[in-house]
């Protein structure tokens, strides 16, 4: 199949030629990847034969695939330029992540809602595109969401909820921006992110 129809499935159609390019352009290895809850994407620089390789976690809408097809192509562009010299998010990475936002700007790709919230994140791009609460709420809007999912940041103080793994936590204080949450099976405390998705628990469970 061509490689645009493919990447169509995952990216809005004006986006997919593109990256289509950047891929055959950087002789790119691009992966569509099982859904990862420790990370969106994943960029490995060339080592013992094997070139650039991206991965994309399957289950992103169209938006948040292509933010963060974007991020893993920057890190790309900023190995090439300056291999280890240059830190994993710093000034360089920042500088090539905003270049590379452009033809997605020019071609009207995103909602006004995201287009909004990606111009104000790239006036100083964090880490992860999940760092930037305001971005992450926008690109939110555009997932399928299960009506029983909430986010941890909607929830009452003290509530317990669910991850999908099956394991129960009750909801403590927010801790600047992650609340702190204690699992009830092991009494261990994990922070987590105001707009992780969740199943809420009755209070009995």
């Amino acid at each position: 199949m061509d490689k645009v129809k493919v990447l169509e499935k995952y990216v809005p159609a004006d986006a997919a030629p593109v990256i289509s390019r950047w891929i055959d352009y950087f002789q790119c290895e691009f992966r569509v990847s099982r859904s990862r809850n420790s990370k969106l994407g994943d960029y490995r620089p060339p080592f013992r034969g094997k070139g650039h390789r991206i991965s994309v976690n399957y289950n992103l809408n169209p938006y948040a695939f292509l933010v963060t097809t974007v991020h893993e192509f920057a890190h790309l562009q900023t190995w090439n330029e300056h291999n280890r010299a240059a830190k994993p998010h710093g000034q360089e990475w920042k500088d090539n992540f905003r270049k590379m936002m452009r033809p997605f700007f020019d071609r009207k790709v995103f909602p006004t809602d995201i287009n909004k919230a990606i111009i104000s994140y790239l006036n100083n791009p964090a880490a992860s595109s999940c760092s930037d609460l305001n971005l992450l709420r926008a690109l939110q809007k555009y997932d399928q969401r299960q009506d029983d999912v909430v986010t941890v940041e909607r929830l009452p103080a003290d509530s317990l909820f669910q991850m999908k793994n099956g394991r129960v936590f009750r909801k403590g204080a927010q801790m600047r921006k992650r609340f702190r949450c204690v699992e009830v099976k092991t009494g261990l405390v994990y922070l987590f992110n105001p707009l992780a998705e969740v199943l809420p628990v009755a209070a009995s469970a």
